[in-house]
């Protein structure tokens, strides 16, 4: 960390990386974690803040992951820390809010032409980068160029499979062409790993819109930003300082809290829920949320390219009891559908509960009554583990004996993964169109259960271009009845985002996205 509390000094390095470590980080790195003093008034633990929002102060934040690959790079977020680095240096055009709604960031308009063919961006009127420079459309164009680079393309590319060109029009406009109708195109550009920079961008000058511009950067152990002078929005951020501290173990990230090291944490175990929500200094912040991990089924490959065997499979899992025991309550059954905070999620299909009678039926039907299978399992996401362990047991009453292969994230996620018959893997919060583009689609980059129904396919992509709502819906309900009754994937619930902070920490809400503490979106966040 470079000693000098005045100019910027940030270390950064660009990672060419899938989108699999960019939800979950890959192995992490241990090391020491040099800790700060408080900085700004506080009130004593016992009080929470009242009034309105106050100014100043340094918030101080253990985040789980990371390591010597960490990065300011932002298309290309790996772990936990990098995504909450992303989220504060940089802005995408729109988001999602904690709502799960649609929300304006860079842009102020974004609009469809009647074909659905042509996107029209109106960039916000004043908006700045870091270092007072205004944004213009030739900065959202190179940033686009530099996502959708065919020699080093960055995380966000696979999801944007459908655009051919972006042009900018005017002073304040740029139109994204694509090569096929596209109804939610809004929601493709509403990811974090889309952040708008300058057309001359530098990894080792990170400039962006976002609410704290960069100040130190240390790979695998902190990095410090300061509060961003030109932020579009007058009012924030309300912090000075912004610190944010890498934690591989949970012990470490759990026991820092405790010690006032930090000021708020993200991904706390479910298990200590309790002890902390006992600890009056303490808050503990549960968001619903769309995040997913399911068991993935290869439809492509015996026994489970026999519908019979994936409807058995399904009929065996106590979805209560995996909320129960799994995440300690902490979660919502699932429906083996994912996306349940799109307007079209089939809500109406009836709940699938276990039925080991009609598991067993089907399981004989299929000549697998004495059915084993390998589950590959891997600490890819709290619970992972545990669910197996729990679906094993479970499976027994059902005549099927589940063995276990446990390997470590750096493998799952290794030259085997999409190749697994029988795992897991782990989603955050997304619509239903761009959930299935990543991940249930024959040309979606991460399609585990090799799933490629043809009556499926020409549902989704006939509701990919189709601009009425309603006839939209109509189709994608159709598409999930599909999944719902043949499809290969295991959705046994939605898991609620645990974190915890320090009582003097306000303006934390609960946040749909599946991302910890509301979002890593700290310019909301005040001391008191």
């Amino acid at each position: 960390m470079s000693s000098s509390s005045h100019s910027p000094s940030v270390h950064s390095r660009n990672a060419k990386i899938s989108r699999r470590t960019l939800l979950l980080g890959g192995a992490a790195l241990a090391g020491s974690v040099p800790f700060l003093s408080a900085c700004g008034g506080r009130t004593s633990a016992a009080e929470s803040p009242a009034g309105p929002p106050k100014r100043g102060g340094t918030l101080r934040v253990g985040v789980t992951g990371g390591g010597a690959s960490d990065t300011l790079d932002p298309h290309s977020p790996v772990a936990s820390p990098d995504i909450a680095r992303v989220r504060n240096l940089y802005e995408p055009l729109v988001d999602r809010d904690a709502e799960y709604e649609m929300e304006y960031l860079v842009a102020e308009r974004l609009e469809p032409s009647p074909d659905a063919r042509t996107w029209t961006a109106t960039i916000r009127d004043g908006i700045r980068f870091h270092d007072g420079r205004p944004v213009t459309p030739d900065d959202v164009v190179a940033t686009f160029a530099r996502i959708m680079d065919p020699d080093d393309p960055k995380s966000g590319a696979a999801s944007l499979s459908m655009l051919d060109r972006v042009v900018p029009k005017g002073d304040r406009q740029v139109e994204f062409h694509l090569n096929e109708a596209s109804a939610v195109f809004d929601d493709y550009l509403g990811q974090y790993s889309l952040g708008i920079v300058p057309a001359d961008f530098d990894l080792d000058d990170p400039i962006g819109t976002g609410p704290f511009r960069a100040r130190e950067f240390t790979p695998g152990l902190q990095s410090r930003f300061v509060r961003n002078p030109h932020y579009w929005r007058p009012d924030r951020p309300y912090l000075d300082e912004l610190v944010l501290i890498n934690f591989t173990e949970d012990d470490a990230r759990i026991n820092a809290l405790l010690a006032s090291q930090v000021d708020a944490i993200d991904q706390v175990p479910v298990s200590l829920v309790e002890v902390l929500r006992s600890d009056e200094r303490m808050r503990i912040l549960s968001s619903e949320t769309g995040t997913w991990l399911p068991f993935t089924m290869r439809v492509d490959r015996p026994p489970f390219d026999d519908v019979r065997v994936r409807q058995a499979m399904r009929l065996i899992v106590d979805r209560e009891q995996m909320i129960n025991q799994v995440l300690s309550g902490q979660g919502r059954i699932g429906n083996d559908l994912y996306a349940p905070f799109d307007p079209a999620y089939a809500a109406e299909l009836p709940q699938r509960r276990q039925n080991i009678a009609e598991a067993r039926r089907l399981l004989a039907e299929a000549g697998q009554s004495n059915l084993t299978v390998e589950l590959v399992t891997a600490p890819i996401q709290a619970g992972a583990v545990e669910a197996a362990q729990v679906f094993q047991q479970q499976a027994k009453a059902a005549g099927v004996n589940v063995v276990l292969n446990r390997v470590d994230t750096t493998t799952f996620y290794g030259d085997n993964y999409l190749k697994w018959d029988f795992a897991q893997d782990f989603w955050y919060t997304r619509n239903y169109l761009p959930q299935a583009s990543n991940g249930s689609l024959p040309d979606s980059p991460y399609n585990e259960t090799h799933w490629q129904d043809p009556e499926y396919l020409d549902l989704v992509a006939r509701a990919r271009s189709t601009t009425d709502e309603r006839e939209r819906t109509r189709l994608l309900k159709q598409a999930q009845r599909i999944e719902y009754e043949r499809g290969g994937l295991i959705v046994w619930g939605f898991m609620n985002q645990v974190d915890a902070y320090q009582v003097y920490v306000a303006g934390l809400v609960p946040d749909r996205t599946g991302l910890p503490l509301s979002g890593y979106s700290f310019d909301r966040v005040w001391l008191g």
